[in-house]
Order: C-alpha cells, then sequence, then structure tokens
C-alpha cells in the first residue's frame, strides 16, 4: 500500500477517472446507435438520448463482475498507487482520443486495461500483472467479435427463414419497432460492461488509500457516477465512429440492424455476468460483418474491416507503452 493522498488529489483524480468513463460513453456511442440511426429508425438526437437512458440504468440488471476483474484481476492491487491509476488513465484517454479523432472503432476498454499493464509493469516489473484475468480479457479479444459474428449471423437466418412469406414492407415496419427493442438491449449490455471498468479503477484507487476498510468492494456511489459519466459521454455522441460502424462497413436494413444488435446484446450480457472485460466496439463490429456476410461476401467492405481489426491488435500495446512512458515522467515530478 502506498502512503495516503490528499484528499483534494485523491478527488481529482477520481475526476480523471470519470473523464475516462465519459470519453469512452462519447467513444463508444457508435456501438449501441450506429445501426437503428444507419437504419433511419431514429434520427441520431433521439438515438443517442435512448442509448444514454439504457446505459444508466445498466447497474439494475448486472452485477459488479466486471468491476473486481478490472480492481483486483489485471494487476496486483497491492502495488496500484495514484501514479499507476494516473498513468493507466492518461494512456487510455490519449489512446481514445486519437482514434476517436480519426474515427478509428478501438477498444476504450482494452485501451484501459493497456494503461494498467504499462503502469503496473512500469512500477514493478512484469510480476505485478495478475496472468489470469489479463489472459482471460485477451482472449475475449478474439472471442467477442467472432461470437457476435456468429450470433448475429445464425438470427439473421433464422429471422429470414421465419419471414420469408412476408413482403419486403411489412418486414422492413415490423422490424423498424424490433430495433427498439434490440437498441436498448445493446445499449444495456454496453452499460454494464464498460461503466464497471472505471468502477474497478476508482474501487482499486480507494482500496490503495485504505478507504474501503481493507476489504475490496464497489462503494454505491462509484456505481451511480460511473453510470451517469458514461450516459452522458453517449448523450454527445460520437458522430465520425457512427458513420463508420453505421454505413461504412456494410449496408443495413432494420431486420439487419436487429440481428446484429441483438447478437452484439447477447455477447455483452454473457460476458457481463461472468465479469469478462469485453470491447462493445470489437462485439458490435463482428455482429454487423455477420449480417453482411449472410447477405453476401461482397456486402462487406473487408478492407475497412480489416484496419479496424489491426486497430484492435494495437491498441493495448499502445496504450500499454504511453501509459509507461507517462509513469516514468511523472515519477520526475513526484
Amino acid at each position: 500500500m502506498e502512503a495516503t493522498l490528499a484528499f483534494p488529489l485523491l478527488v481529482a483524480l477520481i475526476g480523471v477517472a470519470l473523464f475516462f468513463d465519459f470519453l469512452n460513453g462519447l467513444h463508444d456511442a457508435a456501438n449501441s446507435i450506429a445501426t437503428i440511426v444507419s437504419t433511419r429508425v431514429l434520427k441520431p438526437q433521439y438515438a443517442v438520448a435512448w442509448a444514454a437512458f439504457f446505459n444508466f440504468i445498466a447497474f439494475m440488471f448486472f452485477g459488479l463482475h466486471v468491476a473486481e476483474t478490472l480492481g483486483k484481476g489485471i494487476i496486483d492491487p497491492n502495488i496500484v498507487s495514484p501514479q499507476v491509476i494516473f498513468s493507466a488513465l492518461t494512456g487510455a484517454i490519449v489512446w481514445n482520443i486519437i482514434t476517436w479523432q480519426y474515427g478509428i472503432p478501438s477498444s476504450s476498454s482494452h485501451a484501459l486495461v493497456g494503461g494498467l499493464v504499462g503502469a503496473g509493469v512500469a512500477k514493478a516489473g512484469f510480476g505485478a500483472i495478475v496472468a489470469s484475468g489479463l489472459l482471460k480479457t485477451v482472449g475475449a479479444i478474439a472471442l467477442s467479435p467472432m461470437i457476435g459474428f456468429l450470433l448475429a449471423l445464425t438470427l439473421i437466418l433464422i429471422v429470414s427463414w421465419i419471414f420469408v412469406r412476408q413482403t419486403p414492407f411489412a418486414v422492413d415496419r415490423t422490424f423498424r419497432f424490433m430495433q427498439f427493442v434490440s437498441a436498448s438491449m445493446y445499449s444495456l449490455g454496453h452499460g454494464g460492461n464498460d461503466a464497471q471498468k472505471t468502477m474497478g479503477i476508482i474501487a482499486v484507487l480507494l482500496y490503495s488509500q485504505g478507504y474501503l476498510g481493507g476489504e475490496f468492494h464497489v462503494p454505491f456511489w462509484v456505481v451511480i457516477s460511473c453510470q451517469a459519466a458514461i450516459a452522458l459521454g453517449t448523450l454527445f455522441g460520437g458522430w465520425k465512429i457512427v458513420h463508420t460502424m453505421g454505413s461504412k462497413i456494410t449496408r443495413l436494413n432494420p431486420m439487419q440492424g436487429f440481428c446484429a444488435e441483438t447478437g452484439g446484446a447477447l455477447t455483452l450480457f454473457g460476458a457481463t455476468w461472468l465479469g469478462i472485460p469485453v470491447s462493445t466496439t470489437h462485439t458490435i463490429t463482428g455482429a454487423i460483418v455477420g449480417v453482411g456476410a449472410a447477405k453476401r461476401t461482397s456486402a462487406v467492405r473487408w478492407g475497412l474491416a480489416g484496419n479496424i481489426v489491426i486497430a484492435w491488435i494495437v491498441t493495448l500495446p499502445s496504450a500499454a507503452l504511453i501509459s509507461a512512458l507517462t509513469f516514468w515522467l511523472s515519477g520526475f515530478f513526484g
């Protein structure tokens, strides 16, 4: 454990964590609303409000397993210090801003994990890493888009068979309504998985400073603050990434949008209940590619999808490097 941080500095560091949570909502707003906007079921300003509401209430539906994984399952909580948390958040925030600026749908989740790893290793070497938690998270980089892809592909094949005798107009009308349900589910999954990552960061900071009574847990005020921050970020939207996710990868109709969102939501629900911090970006991209590939493989712009995959691969090491550099540089001022 580190010496207790002055209270104003502790509050400021919690503010930085909530700013990351806000950026997470801003950066990942596209994950919740790209399909419902691209199919013109909702105008963007209404879609973000819809998504933000379900982001906020997500804590009512899930436990805090993901928060526990981030708080004590990536790096050893006993080596955590304010400098480690500040460096981890800086690495994640800087990488989020870079990818947001260029409209690249990278993973806020894995930027944060990379930030934690970079700061932890910079402080205590590779022994600071909790291998089981990190491997579980890295494994989800590959598995979450694959599961989203398969679920969305399966759903669209089933739905196409069920509605084979319906007119295109009737199908379109039905799924324009059903997309409200699927977008709500996906926004719940987004708020449930992503907000918990910041909860874990704040909770382990409080634990390291002796504010949790010696036992790691997530206070309720932390839960509400993080859900509010991510919902507020979603309200501001990330329109460059919405455009990439909603139309550049493949063109979607309401039925395809419903299947993509539902497949992605089911993936997120399972991961959140299992305590696995997955990427909502990876998940919805896999699902969108799945529904596009069900139509025909040429419907997917595979070159763009490939560039997104490259962004996924470089996110964790890039955020880790920025975080480690921040830790070393901040040592000159400590």
